[in-house]
């Protein structure tokens, strides 16, 4: 059996490969989120947009109710909101900051109901047709709501998606050649090991073995290290405002951490096998000109 200088696993070199990896890993992982991300933003955004029904001044409460109630069944609503005449006075004062209610002979403002629609129904024919049939109703005397937000944030978060696709694809390219320049640097520093290796007649097989033992741990805790980065960022975020949570989901945040680890052994892996490869084809004298 051939015998031959080991290479190290754990040296400042494992080490500086850890850490420019892991920063590698960490943007690609924030790029893996905002793809993923992408739906529950769009979903966010648009059942964030208001849909306000304004009711006869003179309707009764209990009716007004009543309809509230049969709005919540339907399938379209993901959420409602009544506002009387007096909250919706109180409200405007409030935004006022001065109350001028004594000079008022009577209360202007009209009760009304707030929706929130689901994201599937927040496009313009969805919301032409809600409008129709809302507007059947007796105590129904408008229907508002801002058409031209709608239609401007539906065509934005379209580009917005396409965008971060085509982002992501170069990231990906991007992350591939920094992760590979560093392991080639670091098996460059190694090809006369490897050449002694191929004269005392050790297989490319027996060669590879412990560079890609190396690079597995390499991808392997950068990639666990991103993770943790990652999650401790989402964490505080979601903390720090908790309805962030409609966007960074458990469910997303999962599939970043298990993307991101992947990426890691990958890209590790491939780039060492593809390095380590180029040196055992090489000559000796080639050696000295690279």
């Amino acid at each position: 059996m051939p015998h031959t200088q080991t290479v190290r696993l754990f040296d400042m070199q494992f080490i500086t490969s850890c850490i420019s990896t892991t920063m590698v890993l960490i943007l690609l992982g924030m790029m893996v989120f905002f793809v993923l991300s992408a739906r529950s933003l769009s979903v966010y955004v648009r059942e964030s947009l208001n849909f306000s029904i304004l009711l006869d001044a003179d309707a009764p409460e209990k009716s007004i109710l009543q309809l509230q109630k049969e709005l919540d069944k339907e399938a379209f609503v993901k959420e409602s909101a009544y506002i009387s005449k007096e909250q919706a006075l109180k409200e405007y004062t409030e935004a006022m900051g001065t109350d001028q209610t004594d000079l008022l002979d009577d209360n202007p403002f009209y009760p009304s109901i707030e929706l929130r629609l689901n994201a599937a129904y927040a496009n313009a024919d969805s919301v032409a047709w809600i409008k129709k049939r809302i507007l059947d109703n007796k105590l129904v005397t408008d229907v508002d709501y801002r058409e031209g937000l709608m239609d401007s944030v539906n065509a934005n978060i379209r580009k917005l998606s396409a965008g971060l696709l085509g982002v992501a694809a170069l990231f990906t390219l991007i992350s591939f050649a920094l992760i590979n320049n560093t392991i080639r640097l670091t098996i460059y520093s190694k090809r006369f090991l490897i050449h002694t290796m191929k004269l005392v007649g050790a297989s490319w097989a027996f060669i590879r073995r412990p560079f890609l033992m190396r690079n597995f741990w390499v991808g392997l805790l950068s990639g666990m290290a991103a993770d943790v980065v990652l999650l401790s960022a989402a964490y505080a975020l979601v903390h720090y405002e908790p309805s962030l949570l409609a966007i960074i989901t458990p469910e997303t945040m999962l599939w970043v951490s298990v993307a991101t680890l992947a990426f890691g052994l990958l890209i590790t892996y491939l780039c060492a096998y593809i390095s380590i490869n180029k040196y055992l084809r090489l000559s000796a004298g080639s050696l000295y000109y690279m």
